[in-house]
């Protein structure tokens, strides 16, 4: 499967180009925004293509097409203000999604946060985020992909133990960012994820088991 992944140059994102790199069923090809970030992502095994996630649907479209999938792990980063936010979690996502349609790509995998669909529990501090998640899973519910949200919990750098928690009643809120990498490759072929929102903690199923319950 050729893989688009935009988000690579992010933590969860260099966790997932190894991965996919080192997967001989997969090829890899990083979307990135600066030619600077290309020569390391090039190094863990993917080939590169640059477009801004605030350019046009056209020019997001050009840089995916020939691909098989389209992974959205982007984000703006916990040092930029909401309107940031706004254009890379939310809009630049939306864009992500009517650049896939319009490319013909049918699988399209997102990482989410765990909560985003639960107003109630998004936390103050950082409800902005929350907004751009809630609103970007929602319009990627009604398109006509072929879509599996991925929504993990606190993110940590602990490595990864290949053992996660899905469901509705979980035990930790945490889970490292090499465990969500490693779920969305194992997201990525699986039928049973389609059409589904699946949360992400860590816990003690291993992760392809995990995903299909």
């Amino acid at each position: 499967m050729n893989v688009l992944v935009i988000g690579a140059n992010g933590k969860v994102g260099r966790h997932l180009i190894r991965l996919l790199g080192q997967n001989e069923s997969h090829r890899v090809k990083a979307l990135i925004r600066n030619s600077d970030q290309a020569e390391a992502l090039e190094r863990l095994g993917a080939e590169t293509v640059v477009a801004d996630l605030e350019g046009t649907v056209g020019e997001i479209a050009a840089a995916i097409k020939g691909s098989d999938a389209v992974v959205f792990t982007a984000g703006s980063g916990g040092k930029t203000g909401a309107d940031k936010t706004l254009l890379i979690d939310l809009d630049g996502a939306v864009k992500a999604m009517e650049a896939a349609e319009q490319a013909g790509i049918q699988r399209f995998v997102m990482v989410s946060a765990l909560h985003a669909e639960n107003r109630k529990k998004w936390p103050e501090s950082i409800k902005p985020y929350y907004v751009a998640k809630h609103y970007a899973d929602r319009l990627l519910e009604a398109s006509n992909l072929n879509y599996t949200i991925l929504r993990p919990g606190g993110l940590t750098d602990d490595v990864g133990a290949g053992k996660v928690a899905t469901g509705e009643e979980l035990t930790s809120q945490t889970i490292s960012r090499e465990d969500v990498a490693a779920a969305v490759v194992a997201a990525l072929e699986e039928q049973q994820t389609y059409h589904r929102a699946i949360n992400l903690v860590s816990g003690s199923t291993p992760i392809a088991e995990a995903i299909r319950l």
